[in-house]
Protein backbone atom coordinates (compact mmCIF):
# COMPACT_ATOMS: atom_id res chain seq x y z
CA UNK A 1 0.00 0.00 0.00
CA UNK A 2 1.34 3.10 -0.72
CA UNK A 3 1.45 6.57 1.24
CA UNK A 4 -1.91 7.98 -0.66
CA UNK A 5 -3.43 4.34 -0.35
CA UNK A 6 -3.02 4.03 3.36
CA UNK A 7 -4.04 7.94 3.93
CA UNK A 8 -7.29 7.18 1.95
CA UNK A 9 -7.89 3.75 3.53
CA UNK A 10 -7.37 4.85 7.01
CA UNK A 11 -9.61 8.51 6.36
CA UNK A 12 -12.53 6.15 5.36
CA UNK A 13 -12.16 4.11 8.76
CA UNK A 14 -12.15 7.19 10.69
CA UNK A 15 -15.49 8.13 8.98
CA UNK A 16 -16.71 5.13 9.44
CA UNK A 17 -16.30 5.22 13.01
CA UNK A 18 -16.19 8.82 14.01
CA UNK A 19 -19.63 9.30 14.55
CA UNK A 20 -22.43 8.90 17.33
CA UNK A 21 -22.78 5.36 16.60
CA UNK A 22 -19.48 4.70 18.08
CA UNK A 23 -20.17 6.37 21.47
CA UNK A 24 -23.21 3.98 22.48
CA UNK A 25 -20.73 0.97 23.04
CA UNK A 26 -17.46 3.21 24.34
CA UNK A 27 -16.68 4.92 27.43
CA UNK A 28 -16.67 8.47 26.07
CA UNK A 29 -20.69 7.85 27.03
CA UNK A 30 -20.24 8.51 30.39
CA UNK A 31 -18.81 12.62 30.07
CA UNK A 32 -21.76 12.50 26.99
CA UNK A 33 -24.68 12.51 29.72
CA UNK A 34 -23.51 16.09 31.02
CA UNK A 35 -23.61 19.60 29.75
CA UNK A 36 -21.28 21.81 31.85
CA UNK A 37 -17.89 21.98 31.17
CA UNK A 38 -16.34 21.19 34.32
CA UNK A 39 -18.59 18.12 34.75
CA UNK A 40 -17.80 16.85 31.29
CA UNK A 41 -14.01 16.69 31.95
CA UNK A 42 -14.51 15.16 35.62
CA UNK A 43 -16.20 12.71 34.07
CA UNK A 44 -14.16 12.25 31.20
CA UNK A 45 -11.14 11.87 33.62
CA UNK A 46 -11.90 9.22 35.85
CA UNK A 47 -13.94 7.51 33.08
CA UNK A 48 -10.64 7.13 31.37
CA UNK A 49 -8.96 6.36 34.35
CA UNK A 50 -10.67 3.07 34.49
CA UNK A 51 -10.16 2.66 30.65
CA UNK A 52 -9.13 -0.59 30.55
CA UNK A 53 -10.53 -3.99 30.86
CA UNK A 54 -13.98 -5.35 29.53
CA UNK A 55 -15.41 -2.51 27.90
CA UNK A 56 -18.96 -3.03 29.57
CA UNK A 57 -17.56 -3.15 32.94
CA UNK A 58 -15.48 -0.03 32.41
CA UNK A 59 -18.94 1.87 31.37
CA UNK A 60 -20.87 0.43 34.39
CA UNK A 61 -18.23 1.13 36.83
CA UNK A 62 -17.96 4.75 35.16
CA UNK A 63 -21.80 5.22 35.71
CA UNK A 64 -21.16 3.63 39.89
CA UNK A 65 -18.72 6.22 40.24
CA UNK A 66 -20.72 9.34 38.62
CA UNK A 67 -23.58 8.04 40.79
CA UNK A 68 -21.50 8.07 44.28
CA UNK A 69 -20.28 11.79 43.13
CA UNK A 70 -24.27 12.34 43.22
CA UNK A 71 -24.26 12.97 39.28
CA UNK A 72 -23.24 16.34 39.56
CA UNK A 73 -19.49 15.86 39.32
CA UNK A 74 -17.41 18.96 40.16
CA UNK A 75 -20.35 20.03 42.79
CA UNK A 76 -19.28 16.89 44.39
CA UNK A 77 -15.43 17.65 43.94
CA UNK A 78 -15.95 20.93 45.52
CA UNK A 79 -18.04 20.64 48.22
CA UNK A 80 -17.88 17.21 49.23
CA UNK A 81 -18.17 15.84 53.18
CA UNK A 82 -16.11 13.23 54.67
CA UNK A 83 -19.24 11.34 55.14
CA UNK A 84 -19.76 11.78 51.22
CA UNK A 85 -16.70 10.55 51.03
CA UNK A 86 -17.26 7.11 53.22
CA UNK A 87 -20.21 6.41 50.49
CA UNK A 88 -17.43 4.92 48.20
CA UNK A 89 -16.83 1.92 50.23
CA UNK A 90 -16.83 -1.24 48.42
CA UNK A 91 -16.09 0.75 45.09
CA UNK A 92 -13.87 -1.30 43.16
CA UNK A 93 -12.78 -1.75 39.08
CA UNK A 94 -9.84 -3.79 38.49
CA UNK A 95 -6.64 -2.36 40.91
CA UNK A 96 -8.36 1.00 40.91
CA UNK A 97 -10.97 1.03 44.11
CA UNK A 98 -12.69 2.82 47.01
CA UNK A 99 -8.89 4.56 48.15
CA UNK A 100 -8.00 5.40 45.04
CA UNK A 101 -11.29 7.37 44.07
CA UNK A 102 -11.23 8.86 47.82
CA UNK A 103 -7.86 10.61 46.74
CA UNK A 104 -8.73 11.67 43.17
CA UNK A 105 -11.80 13.78 44.78
CA UNK A 106 -9.55 15.50 47.08
CA UNK A 107 -6.91 15.63 44.54
CA UNK A 108 -8.95 17.17 41.60
CA UNK A 109 -10.24 19.35 44.54
CA UNK A 110 -7.01 20.71 45.13
CA UNK A 111 -6.93 21.03 41.55
CA UNK A 112 -9.66 23.07 40.32
CA UNK A 113 -9.50 25.02 43.69
CA UNK A 114 -5.47 25.94 43.46
CA UNK A 115 -4.79 25.24 40.23
CA UNK A 116 -7.81 26.60 38.17
CA UNK A 117 -8.92 23.23 37.14
CA UNK A 118 -7.94 20.42 34.44
CA UNK A 119 -7.24 22.80 31.73
CA UNK A 120 -5.55 24.78 33.16
CA UNK A 121 -2.47 22.68 34.39
CA UNK A 122 -2.20 20.95 31.19
CA UNK A 123 -2.23 24.21 29.28
CA UNK A 124 0.60 25.60 31.82
CA UNK A 125 2.77 22.81 31.13
CA UNK A 126 2.14 22.15 27.11
CA UNK A 127 5.20 22.89 25.13
CA UNK A 128 5.40 24.07 21.53
CA UNK A 129 5.48 20.86 20.56
CA UNK A 130 4.86 18.51 22.96
CA UNK A 131 1.72 17.32 25.57
CA UNK A 132 3.92 14.09 26.82
CA UNK A 133 5.52 16.53 29.53
CA UNK A 134 2.73 18.41 30.24
CA UNK A 135 1.01 15.34 31.09
CA UNK A 136 4.44 14.46 33.36
CA UNK A 137 3.53 17.82 34.95
CA UNK A 138 0.19 16.83 35.78
CA UNK A 139 1.11 13.89 37.69
CA UNK A 140 3.38 15.72 39.85
CA UNK A 141 0.73 18.25 40.52
CA UNK A 142 -2.04 15.86 40.83
CA UNK A 143 0.01 14.09 43.61
CA UNK A 144 1.62 16.78 45.04
CA UNK A 145 -0.91 17.24 48.35
CA UNK A 146 -0.76 14.01 51.04
CA UNK A 147 -1.19 10.43 49.14
CA UNK A 148 -1.72 6.95 49.35
CA UNK A 149 1.68 5.67 47.46
CA UNK A 150 -0.54 2.88 45.70
CA UNK A 151 -2.52 5.00 43.91
CA UNK A 152 0.68 6.73 41.82
CA UNK A 153 0.32 3.71 39.29
CA UNK A 154 -2.88 5.24 37.83
CA UNK A 155 -1.22 8.46 36.14
CA UNK A 156 0.89 7.64 33.93
CA UNK A 157 4.56 9.49 33.17
CA UNK A 158 5.30 9.18 29.70
CA UNK A 159 8.69 10.79 30.77
CA UNK A 160 9.60 7.44 33.09
CA UNK A 161 8.45 5.28 29.92
CA UNK A 162 5.01 5.06 29.63
CA UNK A 163 2.42 5.46 26.70
CA UNK A 164 0.26 6.80 28.62
CA UNK A 165 -2.81 5.21 26.53
CA UNK A 166 -5.32 6.83 29.28
CA UNK A 167 -4.16 10.22 29.41
CA UNK A 168 -3.82 10.81 25.87
CA UNK A 169 -7.59 9.66 25.60
CA UNK A 170 -8.82 11.53 27.51
CA UNK A 171 -6.93 14.57 26.42
CA UNK A 172 -8.28 13.24 22.94
CA UNK A 173 -11.78 13.91 23.82
CA UNK A 174 -11.23 17.06 25.45
CA UNK A 175 -9.45 18.65 22.76
CA UNK A 176 -10.43 17.60 19.30
CA UNK A 177 -13.28 18.97 17.76
CA UNK A 178 -16.97 18.35 18.00
CA UNK A 179 -17.82 18.36 14.63
CA UNK A 180 -19.22 14.63 14.63
CA UNK A 181 -20.52 14.71 18.09
CA UNK A 182 -18.34 12.29 19.75
CA UNK A 183 -14.86 14.33 20.79
CA UNK A 184 -15.88 17.11 22.74
CA UNK A 185 -13.40 20.18 21.86
CA UNK A 186 -14.07 21.82 24.40
CA UNK A 187 -10.39 22.23 25.56
CA UNK A 188 -9.71 25.06 22.87
CA UNK A 189 -5.81 26.30 24.58
CA UNK A 190 -4.38 23.34 23.31
CA UNK A 191 -3.50 22.05 19.91
CA UNK A 192 -5.28 18.95 17.85
CA UNK A 193 -1.82 18.75 16.18
CA UNK A 194 -0.31 18.03 19.66
CA UNK A 195 -2.56 15.05 20.49
CA UNK A 196 -1.13 11.66 20.66
CA UNK A 197 -3.49 8.17 19.52
CA UNK A 198 -3.78 6.46 22.50
CA UNK A 199 -1.81 3.56 21.96
CA UNK A 200 -2.73 0.12 23.18
CA UNK A 201 -3.04 -3.38 22.39
CA UNK A 202 -5.63 -3.02 19.55
CA UNK A 203 -4.20 -0.27 17.77
CA UNK A 204 -0.41 -1.02 18.61
CA UNK A 205 -1.12 -3.96 16.25
CA UNK A 206 -2.77 -2.45 13.70
CA UNK A 207 -0.68 0.37 13.60
CA UNK A 208 2.49 -2.42 13.35
CA UNK A 209 0.54 -4.27 10.13
CA UNK A 210 -0.04 -1.49 8.68
CA UNK A 211 3.23 -0.17 8.69
CA UNK A 212 2.93 2.55 10.64
CA UNK A 213 5.27 1.44 13.67
CA UNK A 214 7.99 -0.92 14.12
CA UNK A 215 8.57 -0.88 17.92
CA UNK A 216 7.29 -4.10 19.51
CA UNK A 217 6.82 -2.62 23.01
CA UNK A 218 4.18 -0.41 23.75
CA UNK A 219 5.60 2.26 25.34
CA UNK A 220 6.81 5.97 25.26
CA UNK A 221 9.17 4.97 22.54
CA UNK A 222 6.81 3.13 20.38
CA UNK A 223 3.94 6.38 21.13
CA UNK A 224 6.69 8.90 19.41
CA UNK A 225 7.41 6.60 16.42
CA UNK A 226 3.69 6.05 16.35
CA UNK A 227 3.10 10.04 16.37
CA UNK A 228 5.58 10.74 13.40
CA UNK A 229 3.84 8.03 11.28
CA UNK A 230 0.81 9.55 11.89
CA UNK A 231 1.60 13.35 11.69
CA UNK A 232 3.15 12.69 8.32
CA UNK A 233 -1.02 11.56 7.33
CA UNK A 234 -2.50 14.16 8.78
CA UNK A 235 -0.46 16.98 11.46
CA UNK A 236 -3.71 18.89 12.09
CA UNK A 237 -5.30 16.81 13.41
CA UNK A 238 -3.24 13.14 14.11
CA UNK A 239 -4.97 10.88 16.98
CA UNK A 240 -8.50 11.11 14.61
CA UNK A 241 -6.54 7.65 13.60
CA UNK A 242 -7.52 6.46 16.85
CA UNK A 243 -11.13 5.59 15.29
CA UNK A 244 -9.63 3.85 12.55
CA UNK A 245 -6.84 1.88 14.12
CA UNK A 246 -8.94 0.96 17.27
CA UNK A 247 -12.20 -0.12 15.25
CA UNK A 248 -9.93 -1.84 12.75
CA UNK A 249 -8.50 -3.98 15.66
CA UNK A 250 -11.83 -4.31 18.01
CA UNK A 251 -14.03 -4.30 15.32
CA UNK A 252 -13.09 -5.84 12.39
CA UNK A 253 -10.30 -8.26 13.60
CA UNK A 254 -7.83 -6.52 11.67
Amino acid sequence: MTKAELKEFLDLKVLQYNNPDFITSDPIQIPHSFTKKEDIEIAAFLTATIAWGNRKSIIKNATRMMELLNNSPHDFILHHSDDDLGNFKGFVHRTFNEIDLTFFVQSLKNIYTNHNGLEAVFKTYTKENDLQTAISKFKTIFFEIKHPLRTTKHISDPLKGSAAKRINMFLRWMVRDSNTNVDFGIWKTIDPALLSCPLDVHSGNVARKLGLLKRKQNDAKALAELDKSLRKLDPKDPSKYDFALFGLGVFEGF
